[in-house]
């Protein structure tokens, strides 16, 4: 035997699993990178400033107490506290766009390593395709910076997939109890997370070959622990015990939502669909043929097929139908199937060989970043951005400058819509909101919405500066800036 070659053997396994390991390193740094560069330069869009001034009140000694009608679930507010605390953020005024989307561009980066995990018993290949598709994805980039919670169910129903398939090969009550955790925390970050756990259970052919006491145990501490996770947060960590009962009421509320057809976000079924497809709008090119094909062709491999690819067909079909069957749309909605598109598309690089593998793997990936740099970098509040919806102005950054310039005394906002104003008024914590005008319209600063603002003019005394500033595609303000009083 030779000594040399037996040594040459022992190092290739270590060799490969350094390459892979430098590879997912630089994958996720990526993903880190277009998750966080400059996450303060796109204005605040009115759900993110909704439960970024939620955060900032928690911040300050306020009390969590679960909403079941205006708010989606616990998680994004208890761990949008911790970036702020270790940026020393501890209040309102303090707290920055950065420092909110941080939680979620972190779970993006997570989300990435998972899909990563959920594929590589497949093959390390694929699995390193997926997480690179993933890293570089429009949508998921998009989202990934927004402070909603889209992106944490993503990935909490990632690592609900992966703690589920590890149990499906090996059983064992830490995979399902991780399974279960994670089960929690999908159910305490949105409503919707039914949806994916549902699919996930109709996506399985079979029952595992368990034995049934096996069987019953992983399944109970699964439940066990996803009850527990789920109560423990919507009850405020026990402190808000209605927050139990009003996690049920919130599953009524939700599907009064999508099925009523009166909240003003009703889209033709095939509207999804139509976020991946080539488009043209004022000069504005949105185009993912280059990853909907290969997706499309992965998941008839997965459904001819049989184990993880098959069920993850399945899983992104059903989730698929369900989103495109009900009236409500919006589109960071598509975050939840994303992952597994990418899974599919990494699924049918993988069928494959050599050179034509490699090169259509970055024709996929080059395509994803140019997409992914026209509408995270460039255009990211454009309204022919096909994400930025129903996006707050870039004006909006205009208006802390605005307040801060403005004598002391109460800032007055006059306006049907006004969101997000009480982010960037966070500084001047007497603002006022008025959905008509009041009797006193006098203040340092007011605003009012373009078709009240005759009215707000007529009740105004003293010398006022009027100048404009855009709320939203289509939704003016007029800003009542009071001048100082000549001197005599």
């Amino acid at each position: 035997m030779n000594p040399a070659a037996g040594n040459r053997k022992d190092a290739t396994p270590r060799r490969r699993r350094a390459l892979e390991g430098l590879g997912l390193l630089l994958v996720l740094a990526v993903a880190m990178g277009l998750r966080s560069y400059d996450l303060a330069a796109r204005p605040m869009h009115a759900d993110e400033a909704n439960q970024a001034v939620k955060l900032g009140r928690m911040l300050e000694g306020g009390t969590y107490a679960f909403d079941p009608l205006d708010h989606h679930g616990p998680t994004l507010y208890y761990l949008g506290l911790i970036p702020a605390w270790l940026r020393g953020e501890s209040t309102m005024a303090a707290l920055t766009e950065t420092t909110v989307r941080l939680t979620p561009a972190v779970a993006g980066v997570l989300a990435v390593w998972l899909v990563r995990q959920l594929l590589r018993p497949w093959g390390s290949w694929p699995a390193f395709t997926a997480a690179l598709f993933l890293a570089v994805s429009p949508a998921a980039v998009y989202y990934s910076r927004y402070f909603i919670q889209e992106t944490l169910l993503a990935t909490f129903t990632l690592g609900a997939l992966v703690a589920g398939h590890g149990w499906w090969r090996e059983g064992g009550v830490r995979w399902a109890g991780t399974a279960g955790a994670c089960l929690g925390l999908m159910l305490a970050t949105k409503s919707s997370a039914l949806l994916f756990a549902t699919a996930a259970v109709l996506a399985l052919r079979r029952a595992p070959g368990r034995e049934p006491k096996a069987l019953a145990r992983d399944a109970g501490v699964a439940v066990g622990a996803a009850l527990c996770v789920a109560a423990v947060l919507y009850s405020s960590f026990g402190s808000h015990l209605a927050g139990l009962r009003d996690a049920l009421v919130t599953l009524m509320a939700m599907a009064a939502r999508v099925t009523g057809g009166a909240s003003g976000h009703e889209k033709p079924w095939w509207y999804y669909a139509s976020l991946f497809v080539f488009q043209r709008n004022g000069g504005y090119v949105w185009d993912q043929t280059l990853f909907v094909l290969p997706a499309l062709a992965g998941g008839i491999i997965g459904l001819r097929g049989t184990g993880l690819p098959r069920f993850v067909a399945v899983y992104a079909a059903i989730i698929t139908i369900a989103l495109s069957a009900t009236p409500y749309k919006t589109p960071w909605l598509v975050v939840g199937v994303i992952p597994a598109l990418c899974v599919l598309a990494a699924v049918a690089v993988a069928g494959l060989r050599g050179w034509k593998a490699a090169t259509l793997a970055s024709c996929v990936v080059l395509g994803l970043a140019w997409q992914t740099r026209q509408a995270v970098f460039l255009r990211p509040a454009d309204p022919r951005n096909p994400f930025a919806y129903a996006h707050s102005a870039p004006d909006m950054k205009k208006v802390p400058a605005l307040a801060a310039a403005a004598a002391a005394g109460p800032v007055k906002v006059i306006s049907r819509e006004y969101w997000p104003l009480p982010w960037y008024l966070r500084a001047r914590p007497k603002a006022g909101y008025w959905t008509r005008p009041p009797a006193d319209c006098d203040g340092p600063l007011v605003l009012a919405e373009a078709d009240q603002a005759e009215a707000v003019r007529a009740c105004l005394r003293g010398s006022y500066r009027e100048s404009l500033l855009g709320l939203r595609p289509g939704f003016l303000l007029v800003v009542f800036a009071r001048q100082p009083e000549p001197s005599s």
